[in-house]
């Protein structure tokens, strides 16, 4: 497979960011793009944190927010990063022509991605038909089809569950109550105990579910809506996990990966 592909990832949360990451480790040339406002839970590991503060380092990767002009994204590349433009709807692949379109929005739902965008389209989880909408699907769904590339029809429906860390998953999650302004003054990585109250939407208080450390929490100050996952809390009071790519994460990206490389080989 030659090397330095240019691959073009829709998305730029969990999932998507650590596909960038798998795929700049292969030295692949990588563009995510992004809507205007992210929101994102594990922001530890996400890199459209870079919308908001330019630059966003992940494992030792790190994205760095361009306008999305072609000769932008090329500079970040010649650096050796990962570029990130504000376009929701991908058009800098008219730009920078990629040889992988990858959409990891997670929208569980057909999104506007199309087989004829790229030479190699894959979708990830749920929403997609390989051969009809996009080359390739992977899954993405916490099972023994993990990581699988699909190369005729779809992913496994989305169970909405979070994935299970020390045999917890609902129990150690907190989605909004309402709709509004979610606020907060805790940060990644603190620890907190069970029943303490660490954040409000609007005026109404949310609780940590368990003790442990916030491996997930949204950006302060942002409108959230009704049953938005908004916080994440893990057990084990190790904070370093809140800044580790999670072994999910990584068998998606390796999947991804293996359907690169199904494509374009030596």
């Amino acid at each position: 497979m030659r090397k330095e592909l240019v691959v073009l990832i829709r998305g730029g949360g969990e999932v998507a960011s650590g596909i960038a990451y798998r795929l700049h480790l292969a030295r692949f040339r990588i563009c995510l793009t992004e809507v205007a406002n992210p929101v994102a839970v594990t922001r530890g590991t996400t890199f459209c944190e870079a919308v908001y503060d330019g630059v966003k380092e992940v494992m030792g990767a790190k994205a760095v927010l361009v306008p999305a002009e072609a000769e932008a994204v090329y500079r970040v590349w010649r650096e050796g990063n990962i570029a990130i433009v504000i376009d929701p709807e991908a058009a800098i692949r008219h730009q920078i022509k990629p040889d992988v379109l990858v959409d990891a929005i997670m929208a569980k739902r057909g999104t506007d991605t199309k087989i004829t965008d790229a030479p190699l389209v894959i979708g990830v989880g749920p929403g997609f038909y390989a051969g009809r909408d996009v080359h390739l699907v992977v899954e993405s769904n916490h099972s023994a089809n993990l990581g699988k590339v699909i190369l005729e029809g779809e992913a496994e429906a989305n169970t909405g569950d979070p994935v299970p860390v020390g045999g917890l998953t609902k129990e150690r999650v907190v989605w909004s109550p309402e709709a509004g302004i979610f606020t907060s003054d805790k940060q990644i990585g603190d620890s907190v105990t069970a029943g303490e109250v660490i954040a409000h939407v609007n005026d109404v208080p949310l609780r940590a579910p368990l003790s442990g450390v916030l491996r997930g929490l949204i950006r302060s100050g942002v409108r959230v809506s009704l049953g938005s996952k908004l916080i994440e809390v893990d057990h084990v009071n190790d904070k370093s996990i809140c800044y580790l790519v999670a072994s999910k994460v990584m068998s998606i990206g390796g999947g991804v990966l293996e359907a690169i490389k199904m494509r374009f080989k030596e």
